[in-house]
């Protein structure tokens, strides 16, 4: 059943299906800049999935032409140093709990991913995108640098290299490209982007959400330990999932050739 926890005119909308929760950018007017009302309700919708243990994955999407075209210009042109500390202290807190949380989070793309919007689906643990979406750093053609997770994010997937071609000229790139350079997963045509989009996600929400979660915390960590650091911290994470139902699940139905049932705890 398909629930939506806010007004249809409120900057993103939470929407729940079942295990999934979707966070829909809801500025179609502007492409979905964020403003300050969008950053607050952003860092509210992923407080709120993250203290869910019935969220089992969590897309972010957006209404309208675009995913979302970066930081509203508007209200930094207004005030754009507390403007910039408006919006970016609530982002700044959601992300974390975005890598944290146990269940995947996908960004489903189309159209313009600029600024914000694509350091946002960097963040995200699986994107899939429309081919006809576009992508652009783009911070420096404004003359600032980047934001939200930006530059941690990028260097990890495509290497430094490329990270400051990226950055540093804020060239538009398609589809093709960004699945070439590992930004994006998948590129689908415009048509089917929600039907991939909402079968991935249903697939990843019957899995094991506790194994997701240490395997995602994990990955993200590798590379800030030495080695014997994180090998302590894969058999404490393997330890811990050991003693879930869905471990107990996942070897019984090995031993039983059946394709396992998992719960998510």
């Amino acid at each position: 059943m398909k629930t939506t926890a806010a007004a249809p005119t409120a900057p993103l909308l939470l929407e729940r299906n079942g295990a999934i929760a979707t966070l829909r950018f809801n500025r179609p007017d502007a492409l979905n800049a964020i403003d300050v009302p969008m950053a607050n309700a952003f860092l509210a919708a992923v407080q709120t999935v993250a203290a869910d243990p019935g969220v089992r994955a969590v897309v972010l999407c957006g209404n309208g032409k675009g995913f979302m075209a970066g930081g509203d210009l508007t209200t930094l042109r207004a005030n754009p140093v507390q403007g910039a500390i408006d919006i970016l202290t609530p982002l700044n807190a959601a992300l974390p709990l975005l890598a944290q949380m146990n269940a995947p989070v996908i960004a489903q793309v189309h159209g313009a991913a600029a600024g914000a919007g694509l350091s946002l689906l960097l963040m995200a643990d699986y994107v899939i995108a429309a081919e006809s979406a576009r992508f652009n750093l783009a911070y420096i053609n404004l003359g600032t640098s980047c934001d939200v997770g930006a530059s941690w994010a990028l260097p990890r997937i495509v290497g430094l290299r490329k990270a400051l071609e990226i950055a540093l000229l804020g060239e538009a790139f398609a589809a093709d490209d960004a699945l070439r350079l590992g930004i994006v997963n998948r590129v689908v045509p415009a048509a089917d982007l929600e039907t991939a989009t909402a079968a991935l996600a249903q697939r990843l929400a019957a899995g094991p959400t506790v194994a997701y979660g240490a395997m995602k915390r994990l990955m993200r960590a590798s590379m800030d330990r030495a080695l014997p650091e994180q090998l302590a911290a894969e058999k404490d994470a393997f330890v811990h999932c050991a003693g879930t139902e869905d471990f107990r699940a996942g070897v019984e139905a090995f031993h039983q050739r059946q394709s396992p049932s998992f719960a998510g705890r």
